[in-house]
């Protein structure tokens, strides 16, 4: 594999700071740009080359493309041999320049382009990678008010926050601090440090974290945590650590190309240099060499690995599922652990009513107790708010009008329904007059609560008159991908959440999950994933949200849900499901098998090929031609074999396995 798959790639231009408007374009890097180039050149130039045009229309196509397309590997190559290291690219380019020498200018040029894209397809990766890290620091703002001892508002940098200072968080901004509650009651979208689905009431001793996002209360917070050691900051750190850990891989394959190269160079220089030293004439000795070079060149053993992935990867993409590179591809279908994300993941991700529980004294059906609720949440973007109004949109039901609502942060809502007071609440926190009625709620709402639902009273006129449970429905996948994995993996999924412990346990029971770890902050999780790790095993983590993303980072390979996975997420992770179907993950990694068990036939094929012409040339006069079709016809053979991933039934039978 070229060693351009594997040098760090600097982000180009000046350093960006987030939106997705910002990020690296492909044809920004250079090496895209120089491997465009060379395959629009060589696409130029096969034609005319395969239709007996003149060599001058066509030669210098292809000198272009080896120009375009060769001088950055070649160079690097010749830098990093000043530097006492030889490498694959520069051999490749010799490779080229021989094959173009003995007239085999097609085949040089072939290799040419296909070491210039991988090089730019992983440049890209890691440009992009670079980008969403950045990204993630807008979560965090980048000013916070800051009140004085006699309550005095001060504008400053977030950095220069210091312990102990009280913030103000005011509706809708972002906190700026890690840190504690001290006065003021909201709720707190945090989905992007815990994944919770929904956000959380805050009142005085409660925690908050730097980039999260406040609701319709005022806050004060106490800062707790120096702003470089923040939840968020945490996050970033992680992401980047983890991705380095991926460097034992390249490293081995930077040894394989090492020996290789060195075994090549001094097979070529001893089969010409010793003959010669004997008394062996220039001419013979030249060609024996120089088909040595060609039958010895790595065409073949490139061409066994890289159709079967591309296939693949291509395959998978026209299913809904990116996976971002050979190397991934590869990697997929070593897995044998799965830990899973709860919200977004195995969840749809969107709060939905799950039950409607009328108190049997109200006299109210379950339409009307709905169209109570419903009316009086119509006003409020409380994410429960749209729950209960799409439960009664799903239902027909008509809304009548409202008037005075109002909404009490961390408590719920009122408004005047049909002249008569409706409150929409928690049941912990939404006054009701102690009766009978209220008793009954209370047990109604612990009910819902202890098997994962989120408890809503609704209130007439102050007396309960019912509860509406509200959760994240499991996806109708989720069961059944479970099941898949298991089997692949040989061990059933691991479900890792920042979700309470009572909804996670809950949702994994419906899964049929048995190891659930809940309540889990990201360090936490990527402790999880290490832990699996630590055991020998090689953990395949599937997740959507910021969060995930030090997990996904951290895992053997990770997989971002698409549709509401958020930017860091899916930049991070190894593969990306586009079209949020969570049944096409086990796909994935069956296709992954399938992929590297014909990898391995081709290479075994290469290798035949290979040694068969090598010991030929070494021990007897193997014609240059013969060498050639030799050599060419073992890259056709492992070329076909490898297209046959391109077939939809490549995909039907992974479909099939486990």
């Amino acid at each position: 594999m070229s060693s351009t798959l594997t040098r760090p790639v600097a982000p180009a231009g000046p350093v960006r700071t987030g939106g997705p408007g910002r990020r690296t374009r492909i044809l920004a890097l250079p090496e895209a740009r120089w491997a465009a180039a060379a395959l629009l050149l060589f696409l130029a130039a096969l034609p005319l080359h395969l239709l007996g045009a003149p060599w001058w229309t066509w030669g210098p196509l292809y000198a272009l493309t080896y120009v375009t397309g060769g001088w950055e590997p070649g160079w690097e190559g010749l830098k990093a041999l000043r530097g006492k290291t030889l490498d694959v690219d520069l051999l490749m380019v010799v490779a080229a320049l021989g094959a173009a020498a003995i007239g085999q200018v097609l085949d040089g040029a072939l290799l040419i382009v296909i070491f210039a894209t991988s090089g730019a397809l992983e440049a890209f990766a890691t440009a992009r990678t670079a980008d969403s890290v950045r990204e993630l620091l807008d979560l965090a703002p980048a000013t916070a008010t800051r009140l004085g001892e006699a309550g005095a508002e001060e504008t400053v940098p977030t950095q220069e926050l210091s312990l102990g200072d009280v913030i103000l968080v005011r509706p809708g901004e972002r906190v700026g601090a890690d840190g504690r509650v001290l006065d003021g009651a909201s709720e707190v979208d945090q989905a992007t440090i815990t994944g919770e689905p929904l956000p959380v009431a805050k009142e005085p001793g409660d925690e908050v974290f730097a980039g999260t996002l406040n609701g319709t209360g005022a806050l004060r917070v106490a800062v707790e945590r120096d702003p470089s050691d923040s939840v968020i900051a945490r996050i970033v750190a992680m992401v980047e650590e983890a991705s380095g850990t991926k460097a034992p891989t390249q490293l081995f394959i930077e040894k394989v190309e090492q020996r290789y190269s060195i075994g090549m160079v001094a097979g070529t220089v001893a089969l010409f240099a010793v003959p010669l030293a004997f008394g062996a004439a220039l001419q013979p000795t030249l060609l024996r060499a120089m088909t040595f070079m060609i039958v010895a060149s790595p065409c073949a053993v490139v061409l066994a690995t890289m159709p079967p992935l591309l296939s693949a990867i291509a395959n998978a993409g026209r299913h809904g599922v990116l996976i971002k590179s050979a190397v991934v591809m590869e990697r997929l279908g070593q897995i044998d652990a799965v830990a899973l994300d709860k919200t977004g993941t195995l969840t749809e991700g969107t709060p939905r009513v799950t039950d409607i529980r009328p108190l049997a004294s109200s006299g109210l059906s379950e339409d009307a107790l709905l169209t109570l609720a419903a009316a009086t949440e119509h006003p409020s973007e409380h994410p429960l708010a749209r729950a209960v109004l799409e439960a009664a949109r799903t239902r027909g039901l008509t809304l009548p009008p409202v008037a005075d609502f109002a909404s009490t942060p961390g408590t719920g809502v009122t408004a005047t329904v049909d002249g008569r007071t409706v409150g929409v609440g928690s049941p912990a926190r939404l006054p009701a007059t102690p009766t009978g009625d209220a008793e009954a709620a209370a047990g109604l709402a612990a009910r819902l609560e202890e098997n994962g639902r989120t408890a809503v009273l609704v209130v007439l006129d102050g007396t309960p008159v019912g509860v509406l449970g509200i959760a994240d429905r499991l996806r109708t996948d989720a069961r059944s991908t479970v099941v898949r994995l298991t089997r692949l993996t040989g061990g059933a999924p691991v479900l890792v959440t920042g979700d309470n412990p009572r909804a996670a346990a809950r949702l994994a029971a419906e899964a049929g999950i048995a190891d659930v770890r809940a309540g889990l902050l990201p360090q936490d999780k990527v402790h999880a994933v290490k832990e699996l790790a630590s055991a020998g095993r090689k953990v395949l983590v599937v997740g959507d949200g910021v969060n995930d993303a030090p997990a996904l980072a951290a895992a053997h390979t990770g997989i971002a849900m698409g549709r509401a996975g958020s930017d860091l997420a899916l930049e991070t992770a190894d593969a990306v499901v586009v079209r949020d179907e969570l049944a096409t993950v086990p796909t994935a990694v069956a296709l992954s098998r399938r992929c590297r068990r014909l990898v391995v036939q081709n290479l075994v094929i290469a290798a035949v090929f290979i040694t068969g012409l090598v010991v030929w040339d070494l021990v007897g006069t193997l014609p240059l031609p013969l060498g050639v079709a030799g050599h060419e016809g073992s890259t056709v053979i492992v070329g076909l074999n490898g297209l046959r991933l391109l077939r939809e039934a490549a995909w039907t039978r992974a479909g099939s396995d486990g």
